[in-house]
């Protein structure tokens, strides 16, 4: 009676096992197949990274932006063997839920850190089509500076004053840029004022003569000198020269034009104009004259 109700018990167990047994004996194959797509997959996604290492260092050199791109791509050839290898388990509900579950993940992340997304999309292009280069001296977004790295997140530049300014890349990409060493020539402006008393046309050739004797001149642009207008005290005309940016940056070239064109005037009894000064003559407070 004992061994019939233990027969009873035991008898199911033991079908069950047999089965299991059947059944793992006919899942071994599959497994071992399994297996094998997943070493290969793990040899192509090692390869397959580095492929990409090569081909994007040509064309970037935007380290961060070869890496993500390389680290993507192995990812991306590790989880497609991942799926395969489930397929052939026959757990292709398994595969199924997995890529729902991815979907919503991306798309959650997506809205959660939609900023940072455009910003590394926003640097990724940059890198590709790299409008500046890191050295470039560009005007964007309110800096002038010098780039000092391009980034998947920002872009940094040194302002010339002694600060480090760090540039979200999508306000890089999507705002203007002014890139001053993209011909590695650069036009310098320089305004000047003279009296009515003076003759224009000396004026002129004293200023050109002067200025087209500066050795830092890009000597294939022509210098220019144009009156602007007539003032209440003063003519107004500025002077126009290129310089090779190799050789000298605009700020010390604008100082050293000034110096030239204010020394040739005073040689030649050139007036600068003086601003007007209100000078007091009387007891009063209103009573100011102008002189």
């Amino acid at each position: 009676m004992i061994f019939a109700q233990i027969s009873k018990v035991v008898d199911p167990i033991a079908v069950k096992l047999d089965r299991w047994f059947d059944e793992g004996i006919r899942f071994v194959p599959n497994m071992v197949i399994a297996i094998v797509i997943l070493v290969i997959f793990r040899f192509l996604a090692r390869y397959g990274s580095r492929f990409m290492e090569k081909v994007l260092g040509r064309a970037s050199q935007n380290i961060a932006l070869v890496s993500l791109v390389s680290a993507i791509t192995r990812i991306a050839i590790v989880m497609s063997g991942l799926f395969f290898a489930l397929g052939v388990l026959g757990l292709d509900k398994t595969v199924t839920s997995l890529l729902a579950g991815a979907g919503v993940l991306a798309l959650a992340l997506g809205f959660a850190f939609q900023d940072l997304t455009t910003n590394f999309i926003s640097g990724a292009f940059i890198a590709i089509q790299r409008p500046i280069k890191v050295g470039d001296v560009i005007e964007t977004n309110g800096f002038t500076g010098k780039v000092l790295s391009i980034g998947l997140r920002s872009v940094k530049m040194d302002n010339f004053a002694g600060q480090q300014v760090e540039l979200p890349s999508k306000d890089i990409f999507q705002k203007p840029i002014v890139n001053f060493t993209y011909s590695g020539e650069r036009r310098v402006q320089v305004d000047c004022s003279i009296g009515y008393k003076d003759d224009l046309v000396v004026v002129e050739n004293l200023a050109l003569s002067v200025i087209t004797q500066l050795d830092f001149l890009q000597k294939t642009k022509r210098v220019e000198l144009n009156f602007t207008r007539f003032t209440e005290k003063s003519i107004d005309f500025e002077i126009l020269f290129w310089i090779d940016q190799a050789r000298i940056g605009p700020g010390p070239a604008k100082s050293l034009a000034m110096k030239a064109v204010k020394r040739v005037f005073d040689e030649n009894g050139i007036s600068f104009p003086t601003p007007v000064a209100p000078v007091r003559v009387g007891t009063s407070p209103h009573d100011f004259k102008e002189l």
